[in-house]
């Protein structure tokens, strides 16, 4: 894995994140070593799906999205040759709403240097909760779902769901955070590690001939302490050679970098 690339970026123009700007990131990564990294905020929701989330903020406003494009677009200039600067975005994979997300991918492809599809709404009859929100909305979840167990089958459905998606030619082949599920783990323990369903995600990511996001956010959020995927997720990847690209999944500044001393340890390659 090439620790000098950070796959997973976000910004100012994070409605959730923080009032950093852009060159306070890139400061941090210039400063952290990085050669390259990429800007992946999240992309505005389908305009027909109700954000779960008390304040409505998963993703960007449709109106802030050229804004978005234009600012990337002057960094990649202006820090030519001090840090090599991609666009991307984080898509959400939602259950019920591909043609909606195909339309978008469609519209927006063109201006992509890269992107991520993650998973973070979960559909339960006709309504969705974040995943990751809070304990409380996973709580939520459980309640929903019956135990915690059958959230994780859900989430890991719901992945491989996202794997075989028709999204088009656009669609993203980078797997956010596989096992986002576990961000919870010790306020919520499971039994088992879901091993079958994780080795059939990967075999499916295998095949697509896609990669996976090797994140390090979950390192530093105290009910969670490992990485989005675990270490031996990340040997059976290893095995299938599917190729791992490291992503702090920073949503300040002072995240670049974030679960970066537990990933130096495991001297993968990266695509990158």
């Amino acid at each position: 894995m090439n620790i000098l690339y950070d796959g997973h970026v976000h910004s100012p123009f994070c409605p959730h994140g923080t009032s950093d700007q852009f060159e306070e990131y890139l400061t941090q990564a210039v400063k952290t070593g990085y050669k390259g990294l990429t800007f992946t905020e999240h992309a505005p929701l389908p305009v027909n799906f109700n954000d779960p989330v008390p304040d409505k903020d998963s993703g960007m406003s449709r109106e802030r999205l050229y804004d978005y494009f234009h600012a990337v677009r002057k960094l990649k200039e202006t820090y030519r040759g001090t840090i090599d600067v991609k666009c991307g975005l984080e898509i959400d994979y939602i259950e019920g709403f591909e043609e909606e997300t195909k339309h978008f991918l469609d519209e927006v492809g063109p201006y992509l240097d890269d992107a991520i599809l993650s998973v973070h709404f979960l559909k339960h009859g006709n309504t969705y909760t974040c995943l990751d929100y809070s304990p409380d909305a996973f709580q939520e979840l459980i309640d929903l779902f019956g135990s915690t167990e059958n959230v994780h089958q859900k989430y890991y459905e719901t992945v491989l769901k996202s794997i075989h998606s028709h999204l088009g030619k656009y669609k993203p082949t980078r797997i956010g955070h596989l096992t986002l599920a576990n961000k919870f783990q010790k306020k919520y323990p499971f039994k088992g590690h879901f091993e079958n369903e994780i080795h059939r995600l990967l075999d499916a990511v295998q095949v697509n001939k896609y990669s996976l996001d090797y994140n390090g956010a979950g390192t530093v959020k105290p009910l969670c302490g490992e990485t989005y995927p675990p270490d031996w997720v990340i040997h059976e990847a290893v095995k299938r050679k599917i190729p791992l690209v490291y992503g702090s999944d920073a949503h300040s500044s002072k995240g670049i970098g974030q679960g970066l001393e537990r990933l130096i340890a495991q001297n993968l390659r990266s695509p990158y």
